[in-house]
C-alpha cells in the first residue's frame, strides 16, 4: 500500500477535480494491498479481488463524500474488511466454505538492494515461517511489515487492542528471528567446512 501522504493527495485530487488519473493510481496502487486484505477473510482470490475492486469502485462513485474521512487508509482497510465479513454471511447462507489455507504473497518489486541479496532458499524459509504462524498473528503481520500499518490502525482494523497486535506481532518476530539466527548458524558451519 502506498504511503499515508500520497493517499490522501489522491483522494484530494479525486475530490476536488474528479481526476481519473489520480483515481487510477490510487486504485493501481491500492488493489493488491486490498486483495491481500480481502483474502485473508474470504480464502478465494477471485472473490477478494472482486472485494477490493468494489470497495475502490465505491471510492469513485461517493468521491464528494470522501472529505469527511479523517483517515483514508484506514477507511479503505475497514471497507474492505466490512465487505469481506457481508460476503463471509453471504456465503454461510449459502452453504459455500472454501477450504484453501490464506497465503502471504511477498512483492519482490518492493525490495531493496539489500533484500535482493537474500538467497531463494533463505527467502523461501521466511515465507515457510510466516505461512506456518497462527491466523490473526500472520494477518497481523501482514498488516503490519507488509502494508505498513500502524499497531493502532490494525487494532482499529481487525476491532483488537494494542496489546494484543504488539503480543502478536511479538510471536511473529520471534519465530523469524530464530528461522534468521538457524540460517546464520547453518551459513558459520558451511563456512567453517571449507
Amino acid at each position: 500500500m502506498i504511503d499515508c501522504d500520497t493517499i490522501e493527495g489522491l483522494r484530494e485530487q479525486i475530490i476536488l477535480y474528479d481526476d481519473e488519473l489520480a483515481y487510477a493510481s490510487l486504485y493501481k496502487h491500492c488493489f493488491p494491498s486490498l486483495t491481500r486484505f480481502a483474502y485473508s477473510y474470504i480464502k478465494s482470490r477471485e472473490i477478494a479481488e472482486e472485494i477490493a475492486s468494489d470497495v475502490l469502485l465505491k471510492i469513485w462513485r461517493l468521491r464528494k463524500k470522501l472529505d469527511t474521512v479523517s483517515d483514508f487508509r484506514l477507511y479503505l482497510y475497514v471497507s474492505t474488511k466490512n465487505t469481506a465479513l457481508n460476503e463471509l454471511k453471504k456465503q454461510k447462507r449459502l452453504q459455500h466454505h472454501s477450504l484453501e489455507e490464506p497465503a502471504i504473497w511477498m512483492k519482490a518489486d518492493d525490495c531493496t538492494p539489500e533484500q535482493q541479496l537474500i538467497s531463494a532458499e533463505f527467502l523461501k524459509k521466511i515465507q515457510t515461517a510466516i505461512h506456518r504462524l497462527p491466523p490473526r498473528c500472520r494477518l497481523i503481520y501482514k498488516l503490519i511489515k507488509e502494508d505498513g500499518l500502524k499497531y493502532r490502525e490494525a487494532a482499529e482494523v481487525l476491532d483488537l487492542s494494542v496489546k494484543t497486535i504488539e503480543a502478536q506481532m511479538g510471536i511473529a518476530l520471534k519465530r523469524l528471528y530464530r528461522v534468521f539466527q538457524n540460517n546464520m548458524e547453518e551459513k558459520s558451519i558451511k563456512h567453517t567446512d571449507k
